[in-house]
């Protein structure tokens, strides 16, 4: 059996399969090997994961992250995995080459993420050949959900939203000034706490400032990183963020000339057949 990963910094898409059948399913929290260390992925495995899927034989692992595009990186992954699946082959990429697997199989095309981050490449159909940095969500990120909530919040602290939608907002999740700084500045995944707002962005999409956020990200998304890359190539999605916001992405593509041929809120679909059909 093979065990197929999906991992964002919000969440983790864990699932079995059996030839090309679908045995189970597991959701955990996200695994970012920037945000955590080995034994805080290994707590996490051994108490989410391990109850779901220890009655079955798993001979390989392929597991897609953020954060798992440089060699360390992918080493803690794999050694926090092999602590607990001792018997299994394990192999660990990032999550933009799961996209991009997910996305276009053994076709080339430029594959983009717009979840709780984002990140894009031209994909050749076996490698990625180029990849603007993503930089995170302090520098980078743009049109992520981490970053659009980033603005709404700025925006409803700097009052430079209308007083209703900052009232909603703040009412919404019970928030204060404090407990916003205290989370973004002080906690863990500042990312994490930020994207939460999304739903809040998608809600109200129908006011003007809040679609003008959204509209100012993707923007950002295809200037800062996909007019980088070859062009006339298909392009492709894979993110919440990108999934309930796909009206005001395509029309930003389409106001910059370019086309999106796909948009997929989660990859594993697209991964498994690249996994069972393909390979």
């Amino acid at each position: 059996m093979q065990l197929i990963a999906d991992s964002g910094s919000t969440k983790t898409n864990w699932c079995l399969i059996d030839g090309n059948s679908v045995i189970e399913e597991v959701f955990t929290l996200g695994i970012n090997p920037f945000y955590q260390d080995e034994n805080t992925i290994s707590l996490e495995i051994e108490r989410e994961l391990l109850p779901k899927s220890k009655n079955y034989s798993i001979s390989s692992i392929i597991f897609y992250g953020a954060g798992c595009s440089f060699p360390d990186k992918k080493a803690m992954v794999r050694n926090a995995i092999g602590k607990h699946f001792t018997n299994a082959t394990i192999e660990v990429q990032s999550d933009l080459l799961g996209a991009a697997r997910a996305l276009f199989g053994n076709k080339e095309g430029i594959a983009c993420i717009l979840g709780t981050g984002s990140n894009s490449c031209y994909y050749d159909g076996e490698n990625i050949i180029e990849n603007v940095s993503p930089l995170g969500f302090i520098l980078g990120d743009e049109g992520s959900g981490a970053v659009l909530s980033k603005t709404l919040v700025a925006d409803c602290l700097k009052k430079q939203l209308p007083e209703h939608i900052c009232q909603q907002f703040l009412l919404k999740y019970d928030l204060t000034p404090a407990i916003i700084l205290e989370n973004v500045y002080k906690k863990p995944f500042p990312n994490r706490f930020l994207a939460q707002f999304t739903p809040f962005i998608s809600e109200n999409i129908h006011e003007p400032a809040i679609e003008q956020i959204v509209y100012n990200g993707f923007l950002n998304f295809f200037k800062r990183n996909i007019s980088h890359y070859p062009q006339n190539l298909e392009i492709g999605f894979v993110g919440s963020v990108a999934h309930y916001l796909s009206d005001i992405l395509q029309n930003v593509a389409i106001g910059n000339n370019y086309k999106i041929a796909s948009i997929v809120k989660n990859p594993m679909n697209g991964l498994i057949d690249y996994h069972t059909l393909q390979h």
